[in-house]
């Protein structure tokens, strides 16, 4: 059973199952819906009502605003509760469905007649005991509630406060589907106003509203607990004394509340019975000072036939908010925009089953994710990702426009990304692991440059190839057979010297961007520009050659020394270097079971020859003439021959690179070079006593003995056609007869 669990792992990837866990926690995540998440849920929705906030088509709602003007006119705030009392009177004449004060008045006026008779110095006992027999301001203020639809606003506290004096009418509650008090907001105190206000009332109602944690106000409850007591909210209760219900009905299930309604109105709300509040932006037009309702200049429609809130946005008095679409709204304000949204039934909803679509969505999205993603080209999967995202962001503002349902598209996106994320992080540490295993195979074989490629597109390890120019290096070792023989009895010994002469001889061409394509014993066969594209090859190349030079003089020169110290024979290594440049075959070359990165061509077979060469002219480093020209500007060129090669027709003019440019520019390899030249240009014309005169004079001028081999061949040669002249069709070429 274990095994057959572990085969279908493998079969549906350990990633894939990585992923599949990953969904399954981030379902419990949405669950227990952290701070950032429904931070990004409640901001997607602030977006939608600011790209399409609620338009107003009625304005059924007027605020009597203590304003600037009001407070200039009637003085300092508090007022005396009369002339609060004068503002209901006013308002009902003028024909006010409902009115509700977003203030509380939970201390008696400090103006009340009684409170003056004790408070005046001087007076005497009649003066006093006519005040106190005048009716309160608290009491008139009481009478002209009581001759109206009036709601009166209550504030929920942080602590407890004392019990209430009398026992005040609540509103009735209607409970459908269970209890909702567990679900409800709860405040453990509750500010009321004064009982002579509290028992003249037609309602009372909780103004208190809790901003989410960001500080922005996007829902309202309806509903609350306060102190043990059950309260609608001021805006709410206006409501059910307009439709003259005594009892508000409250839907709920095990999910929490669903609604919250009376009689002719069922408002949705969350699961802790608050609205979210659609709203529109600010309407200066819905405001009428208090001053002008006091004076009656305010026209009669402005109030008439309309709930009227009254509240404050004097400086020092206002009840700031912070909405969606507006960053300082006066708190009544907000209360009116809930009163207009529930009337003209445009409000927001989010129904309980939200969550479980939402969770569905992200499920089927992270399920596609999964299955998808392993098998899509990039380009296939971000356009498939993008058409989901669209398609998410899509039906999620269809239903808020269509429906004003708010319905979160943040979290499965969030998940879907968060699955792919790790499905792309699994496929790069999978990669890595891959490139480590080519590395640890191929890093003790191949070039650097070539492994790292091996490791970046390992499908590259297939039968193949690609035809380009490249340089082409073979190197050998003179004389080697004769090194050997001096460690017949020590084999160790040997192979510690090849590795000691070999490791400089890699060193120098893999320095200079070469790939070393073999070791052939004590030879090595390299090439430039392959696998990586390298449009100097011929230059590094060459480079790489002079290099091996110089690191095999300083081993010689220790070797040397260590041969002194210890008292055995010193034999010097010699290497003689073949380079060709030409159009190759390069890649993946073998059987299907084991096959090498090489190159193939005819240019690879004039390099090999070449490096065989380059004892006969005496300088250790022979090159073909597309070689030659492509650096003739960069090192000191030197023509040899025209010669043919064992094996091949076409003939080939061959070069010896002599040195780097500082010796090119040199006088006395100019003078070696263009006595060289006059030597060649007289040997191919027949001029033989030219060409020995070119000779000697090069003898002269070559006090290094660097051209002495050269020198001597060419000799040897005219002294052969001196005595075998060549054929009439003759053209300098030379047959080579040895590899």
């Amino acid at each position: 059973m274990l095994r057959r669990l572990k085969r279908l792992a493998r079969r549906f990837g350990y990633a894939r199952a990585l992923c599949v866990a990953l969904l399954i926690a981030l379902t419990a995540v949405r669950i227990a819906d952290p701070a950032p998440i429904e931070e990004l849920r409640v901001r997607s929705f602030d977006a939608f009502q600011v790209l399409k906030p609620r338009l107003k088509t009625v304005r059924p709602v007027a605020i009597v605003d203590i304003d600037e003007k009001s407070l200039a006119r009637f003085g300092q705030w508090p007022w005396p509760r009369t002339r609060i009392a004068d503002l209901v009177n006013a308002l009902n004449r003028m024909g006010a469905v409902v009115i509700a004060f977003d203030i509380v008045f939970a201390e008696p006026d400090r103006l009340n007649p009684a409170s003056a008779a004790d408070s005046i110095p001087g007076l005497d006992d009649d003066t006093r005991a006519k005040l106190r027999g005048l009716p309160s301001n608290d009491q008139l203020f009481a009478d002209a509630i009581r001759h109206g639809r009036v709601v009166l606003g209550e504030s929920g506290l942080p602590y407890v406060i004392a019990k209430f004096n009398a026992e005040l009418p609540l509103t009735g509650l209607a409970m459908l589907g269970g209890e909702p008090q567990p679900f409800l907001l709860t405040f453990p105190g509750l500010l009321r106003n004064i009982d002579v206000l509290e028992t003249a009332a037609r309602g009372r109602g909780l103004f208190t509203i809790r901003p989410e944690r960001d500080g922005i106000v996007r829902r309202v409850p309806v509903i609350m607990q306060a102190q043990d007591a059950t309260m609608p909210s001021l805006s709410f209760e206006m409501l059910r004394l307009v439709t003259g219900t005594d009892t508000i009905f409250v839907k709920s299930d095990r999910a929490g509340i669903k609604s919250v309604g009376v009689q002719g109105f069922e408002i949705p709300t969350d699961r802790n019975g608050q609205l979210w509040v659609h709203f529109a932006r600010r309407d200066p037009t819905i405001y009428v000072s208090a001053a002008d309702i006091l004076d009656g200049t305010a026209p009669p429609a402005a109030v008439a036939r309309k709930l009227v809130l009254i509240g404050t946005s004097a400086v020092g008095l206002l009840d700031v908010k912070t909405t969606p679409l507006d960053p300082a709204l006066p708190g009544v304000e907000v209360h009116a925009q809930v009163l207009e949204s529930s009337l003209t039934r445009a409000v927001l909803s989010r129904p309980n089953y939200a969550i479980g679509a939402e969770l569905c969505a992200a499920a089927l999205l992270g399920i596609t994710v999964i299955w998808l993603a392993p098998l899509l080209s990039p380009l296939v999967l971000f356009l498939f990702g993008f058409a989901l995202a669209a398609s998410a962001v899509g039906a999620s503002w269809y239903f808020y426009l269509q429906y004003r349902l708010l319905i979160d598209f943040t979290y499965p996106l969030f998940s879907s990304l968060m699955i792919y994320l790790t499905l792309v992080f699994a496929s790069y540490v999978r990669e890595q692991s891959q490139r480590r295993r080519i590395r640890s195979a191929f890093g003790q074989y191949l070039s650097p440059a070539l492994v790292e490629q091996l490791a970046q597109s390992p499908e590259k390890l297939v039968l193949g190839g690609e035809e380009r120019e490249m340089t082409i290096m073979f190197s050998d070792v003179r004389g080697f057979t004769t090194i050997s023989e001096s460690y017949k009895h020590d084999p160790q010994g040997l192979t510690a010297l090849m590795n000691r002469f070999l490791t400089p001889l890699t060193n120098a061409i893999l320095d200079r961007k070469g790939t070393i394509d073999k070791y052939m014993g004590d030879a090595i066969m390299a090439f430039w520009n392959a696998p990586l594209t390298d449009t100097a090859h011929q230059v590094n190349a060459c480079n790489a050659a002079l290099d091996m030079l110089e690191r095999i003089d300083a081993l010689n020169r220790t070797r040397e020394h260590e041969a002194a110290s210890g008292g055995h024979v010193y034999i010097p290594i010699n290497v003689g270097v073949g380079l060709n440049t030409g159009t190759c075959v390069v890649g993946n070359m073998g059987s299907n079971l084991r096959f090498d990165y090489s190159v193939l061509g005819d240019s690879v077979n004039l390099a090999s020859r070449l490096e065989g060469q380059s004892k006969t002219y005496g300088f250790p480093i022979v090159v073909g003439s597309k070689t030659a020209l492509a650096v003739k500007d960069s090192f000191a060129i030197l023509e040899l021959d025209f010669i043919t090669v064992k094996g091949k027709k076409e003939p080939e003019v061959v070069y010896a690179v002599v040195g780097r440019e500082e010796m090119a520019h040199s006088a006395e390899f100019q003078r070696l070079r263009n006595l060289t030249i006059e030597m060649l240009a007289n040997y191919r014309s027949r001029n033989w006593d030219g060409a020995m005169e070119a000779i000697e004079r090069g003898r002269i001028a070559d006090a290094a003995g660097q051209f002495a081999t050269l020198f001597d061949l060419y000799v040897a040669r005219i002294d052969g056609f001196r005595q075998n002249p060549p054929p009439e069709d003759w053209t300098g070429v030379e047959a080579l007869l040895a590899k």
